[in-house]
């Protein structure tokens, strides 16, 4: 790693150098990865609430007037913040990756899944990111020509099959008409996630994330515009409490944290965490949009911890 990278925190106990789970050799150190799995569950928990969200946005906006006007708030706080620290604008190199990052995350994801929760539950949207762990693993290793232990790939199948298997029960093991929705959202996130995770590396996470938003912005306002003029509006609290959750919370400051996660203890290890992800959905769609939960889920959860602790070792 570079000693300028503003995104990882220097201090920490050295240990020897090590292959790690994304299959890089580095010299870690406890405070940096201590404080990479923190910063990666703040992300995940903050991504556990957008299906939620979306689904109090959809009460208020269409789908499409949704998703833009998501992007152009994000887009508006990041480029505040780029602005009034003056940050330069990225290098040339980094550029195709931040449209990867953008295409991605910040608009295939978002657009896609909400599309797909016009029809589809949110225990039933779960799965996607039950899948996103192992998904983005695959992704990373392709990417960086990582080879990550059969112990890691092991306990992530194991991990993603539990939680398959979970949120499928949940809904009845029916699939729905958003299912090719979901699983295009699937594939787009975790390319999103791999390329931010490797930029995250060379630059500070929360400028991949903020140039990505602003990289969307005149397509976010051009949809905005047309969304408001085509899709009917019904402003409630629990509506623009959900707009606003998403384009703040889960678009900026949870890719923030996120990305700054993955950069300190890599894409592979940091995206076995979303494991987690699904059963905090389920906990926020009991609480929040009042479905029932079954009484698998605290034997769930345990499965799906004890998967994430072999990951973070293996």
């Amino acid at each position: 790693m570079r000693a300028k990278n503003s995104a990882i925190v220097p201090t920490g106990i050295a240990v020897p150098s090590r292959t790690t789970a994304a299959g890089t050799t580095e010299t870690a150190t406890v405070g940096t990865a201590r404080n990479g799995t923190i910063m990666a569950g703040l992300g995940v928990v903050a991504f556990s609430l957008t299906f939620p969200a979306t689904a109090w946005g959809l009460e208020s906006f269409g789908p499409w007037t949704l998703v833009s006007l998501r992007s152009t708030l994000a887009a508006l706080i990041a480029a505040g913040f780029l602005l009034a620290l003056r940050v330069p604008l990225p290098a040339r190199e980094h550029r195709a990756g931040l449209a990867v990052v953008a295409a991605g995350v910040v608009i295939g994801f978002p657009l896609l899944t909400t599309l797909a929760l016009r029809t589809s539950s949110t225990s039933h949207a779960a799965v996607v990111v039950g899948m996103l762990p192992l998904t983005t693993a695959a992704f990373a290793a392709l990417r960086t020509g990582a080879r990550p232990s059969r112990t890691f790939w092991a306990a992530a199948v194991a991990g993603a099959a539990v939680v398959l298997g979970f949120t499928l029960a949940q809904s009845g093991g029916a699939l729905s008409a958003g299912d090719g929705f979901l699983f295009a959202a699937l594939l787009a996130c975790a390319a999103g996630y791999t390329e931010g995770g490797r930029l995250a590396r060379v630059m500070p996470g929360w400028q991949v994330v903020g140039w990505a938003l602003v990289l969307c912005l005149p397509l976010a306002l051009a949809g905005s515009a047309a969304g408001l003029a085509y899709e009917p509006v019904h402003l409630t609290g629990r509506g623009l409490t959900g707009l606003l959750w998403a384009a703040a919370g889960s678009t900026f400051l949870g890719l923030y944290v996120w990305y700054r996660g993955m950069a300190a203890i890599g894409p592979a290890r940091a995206s076995q965490l979303q494991l987690a992800q699904p059963l905090l959905t389920l906990v926020w769609a009991v609480t929040l949009l009042g479905e029932r939960l079954s009484p698998a889920a605290p034997l769930t959860a345990v499965a799906v911890l004890v998967c994430i602790a072999v990951t973070q070792r293996a």
